[in-house]
């Protein structure tokens, strides 16, 4: 049996405070010595208890340990043990070796480092006697545990370092702020190491904390956040119950009050006292006007209005929403001479108020404002906003039509002079007196030409013309009948060759650019007495046209002129007469019309003798423009002989190429050389015109060129005839090698005539190609060309 000492025991529970709870775990491990006991059977067999032994498992060891040496936990001792130094003791387990050794000897067991329990709480390890000559263990190993004793060495600690709560103002007392929490290391299961108590360090007697929960709840009443908003309150929490000698931290809540209406707005002052130019413009802005709230957001929104005062109708007052101030504006247009001072009462009223805070009130506030209108040189002022004059068409010019009235609003009062614009009297025909604004015609009216005259007419002070103002003058000329009445329209009227007498052929009306106030009212007449048509009036300022006879002959005559007499009823009357012509056409017995004559259709088309004397110049214009079209086209089509960029009257064209003799077919025909006879040489060229009277004659060649003098002959006749040979001066070059030969020019036009025989022998070292002209120039029955 493992024996275990600890005479640590009872030093420790010396320090234990009062009332403190020990508690000894002992596990059976071996057998110790027993009575024996005998049961009887059933059987009658005798069973025999086996001994048991009884060991302590539990070793309780301080934390923290400040001794020099080794913490001495406790004893291990084997029965098995004679004490003769053979049995060696072994310890294994959790910081076997490194925080616990055992004494191999003895059984002594210690803790060799500083423990702590917040780091470990308990330790497992087992130990074992074994004989040092055998190495064989004396008894099976032992299990225990060592429990580190906590003490109080951890001071409670705040799960946050600064907290933050906000609670409205005036709440009552008791009110819930925020909880704050702590923590404290030690054991709780042992004494009073973790027993918090929360206490109040900073922020009486505005606040207080529960000591068992830690919730901070108002303490004092009537807080207002106008009169202070943050407060800063210090919770300790303590361990040891509280008790001295206990372990405490601390932590900080930053409270604070959120508003409430609980403030009405006040004006700084009960009078304002404002100014501005009488001049101002509606809407223009006087001053600003603002009122105290301690409240803050929503709680300080404000409104004003106008409730009483002399220039409540002269202005006016907008809140604004963003400063919460009162804009003092113009809301009609000040006058300096008939009021100096417009005096208004402004109330200012919360937006938003608290039912709860109601008896604090009211909620609103009310200041003058006295505002002086400054004096300014006003431009003259008419008597109304427009004139409306109105005149007989029939008026003679000078004479006056009416009259425009202004004067100076300043109190100075300097006269005024008038004027007209006169870029709405372009045609000049109205003028106004400059000093008392009568305005008279400089030309007749004529009501059928304008009804209305619209003209402005301007006001300056004298003394200062630069002040000026307008007003429109409305001229109405009123209508005097002087305009006869007229054909509503032109009439297309036919009478048919088949008419009976009595029918009616037309229906006329009149127009009149007279506007009577009863109406128009005109009456129809003939001039004359007609044998073939008569007139009725249907007295709707309508009449009928018929016939008075039948039998009508377009042979004899092809239309008939019958001038009709209008009238009005207007005074003073006036009347007219009307042509209207009446064409005799052929019908069919349906009355329709067939045909007509020409001349009358003309006629009643209103076709004049100049307009078709015009309309035919015009057909004859067209057709000599046409044919002139023609004859470009045409000339257009022959292509030119020479086509150049260089001026055409000065053009030579060459022939650089030579022929091949006898053996070129392609270029000419040599039978014509050999045959002159049948080129006539008599006629000349019509497009070229001899440079000299008498020109310088080169003797003709011998008579054995006259076959090259015959072809060239024929070839300028072809020129002379050709149809399509340019009708200008033109120099051809025949017989021409060409430049760049090496043989020059084998033609004699150019030959001087006091030359020699010329000799030809080199024309045989020319090559084959010059072997037939060689033999022709070569040779006793040869001719030379010279």
């Amino acid at each position: 049996m493992m024996m275990i000492h600890f005479p640590w025991l009872f030093p420790l529970l010396c320090l234990l405070p009062l009332g403190s709870t020990v508690m000894l775990v002992v596990r059976s491990r071996g057998s110790v010595p027993r009575p024996p006991s005998q049961t009887l059977q059933p059987e009658g067999r005798v069973l025999h208890r086996s001994k048991r032994d009884w060991m302590w498992r539990q070793f309780f060891l301080s934390e923290e340990y400040m001794g020099n040496n080794y913490q001495y936990v406790g004893k291990l001792r084997s029965d098995k043990d004679r004490g003769d130094g053979t049995t060696r003791y072994v310890l294994s387990g959790e910081g076997a070796g490194t925080i616990f050794r055992i004494d191999e000897k003895s059984g002594d067991l210690h803790a060799t480092q500083r423990l702590d329990r917040e780091e470990k709480a308990s330790y497992t390890l087992q130990a074992q006697a074994f004989n040092k000559n055998t190495g064989l263990p004396l008894e099976p190993a032992t299990e225990f545990i060592v429990k580190i004793h906590d003490i109080n060495d951890n001071e409670p600690k705040f799960t946050k370092d600064v907290y933050t709560a906000s609670v409205p103002e005036m709440s009552d007392v008791g009110t819930f702020v925020i909880e704050v929490n702590a923590t404290d290391a030690d054991d709780a299961s042992y004494g009073n190491s973790a027993r918090l108590v929360y206490s109040i360090l900073q922020g009486q007697p505005y606040f207080s904390v529960e000591p068992e929960t830690g919730i901070v709840r108002i303490a004092l009443s009537n807080m207002d956040r106008e009169v202070r908003k943050d407060y800063q309150v210090v919770i300790q929490a303590k361990d040891m119950a509280g008790q001295m000698g206990g372990l405490s931290g601390t932590t900080m809540v930053n409270v604070t009050l959120t508003d409430v209406n609980d403030s009405p707005p006040r004006f700084a002052y009960s009078s304002y006292h404002l100014s501005t130019y009488e001049s101002a413009e509606i809407g223009f802005t006087v001053g600003r006007i603002k009122a105290n709230d301690g409240d803050e957001g929503q709680n300080a929104e404000m409104k004003y209005r106008i409730v009483e005062g002399d220039g409540k109708d002269s202005l006016d007052i907008i809140t604004d929403e963003v400063t919460q101030e009162g804009i003092i504006v113009v809301r009609k247009q000040l006058d300096y001479e008939s009021r100096r001072v417009y005096t208004i009462k402004v109330e200012v009223t919360n937006t938003h108020t608290d039912p709860n805070f109601l008896h604090l009130g009211p909620f609103s506030d009310t200041a003058t404002v006295k505002v002086t209108a400054k004096d300014v040189d006003e431009p003259p002022v008419f008597s109304r906003p427009q004139f409306v004059i109105e005149v007989n068409e029939d008026t003679p010019k000078g004479s006056i039509i009416g009259t425009v009235t202004a004067w100076d609003p300043d109190a100075m009062d300097y006269p005024v002079q008038f004027a007209i614009d006169q870029h709405t009297d372009p045609e000049r025909l109205f003028h106004i007196d400059s000093k008392n604004g009568s305005i008279t015609t400089l030309k007749s009216l004529d009501r059928e030409v304008s009804k209305w005259h619209n003209i402005s007419v301007l006001a300056s002070e004298i003394n200062n013309p630069r002040q000026r103002s307008r007003v429109p003058v409305l001229i109405k000329v009123l209508d005097v009948n002087d305009n006869a009445p007229e054909f509503a329209m032109s009439y297309d009227t036919f009478v048919c060759e088949n008419v009976k007498a009595g029918q009616i052929i037309q229906t006329i009306s009149a127009i009149d650019t007279d506007e009577p106030l009863i109406g128009h009212k005109f009456v129809f007449s003939l001039s004359t007495s007609n044998p073939n048509f008569t007139i009725f009036d249907n007295e709707d300022n309508t009449a009928k046209i018929l016939t008075r006879r039948s039998g009508f002959n377009r042979q004899e005559v092809s239309a008939y002129y019958l001038p009709v007499v209008i009238s009005d009823n207007d005074y003073p009357i006036q009347s007219s007469t009307s042509t209207l012509t009446i064409r005799v056409c052929s019908c069919d017995s349906t009355g329709s019309m067939r045909s007509c004559s020409v001349d009358a259709l003309l006629l009643s088309a209103g076709l004049s003798t100049g307009a078709l004397v015009a309309i035919l110049l015009c057909i004859v214009i067209l057709l000599m423009i046409v044919v002139l079209f023609s004859a470009l086209r045409r000339q257009r089509r022959k292509e030119p002989l020479i086509i150049s960029k260089e001026d055409v009257r000065d053009n030579v064209v060459s022939y650089n190429d030579e022929g091949g003799g006898e053996e070129d077919t392609q270029a000419f025909d040599i039978g014509t050389l050999r045959h002159p006879e049948v080129m006539d040489s008599n006629k000349l060229r019509r497009d070229i015109i001899p440079e000299m009277l008498f020109p310088y004659h080169r003797p003709s060649p011998m008579n054995e060129c006259s076959d090259v003098r015959d072809f060239i002959s024929s070839r300028l006749q072809e020129n002379d005839t050709d149809p399509s040979a340019p009708p200008y001066d033109s120099l051809a070059t025949y017989a021409y090698e060409g430049n760049g030969s090496v043989a020059e020019s084998l033609s004699s036009l150019e030959s001087s005539v006091m030359e020699g025989d010329h000799e030809y022998d080199y024309l045989s070292t020319w090559g084959p190609q010059f072997k037939k002209l060689a033999d022709m120039y070569i040779g006793k029955d040869t001719y030379f060309l010279h």
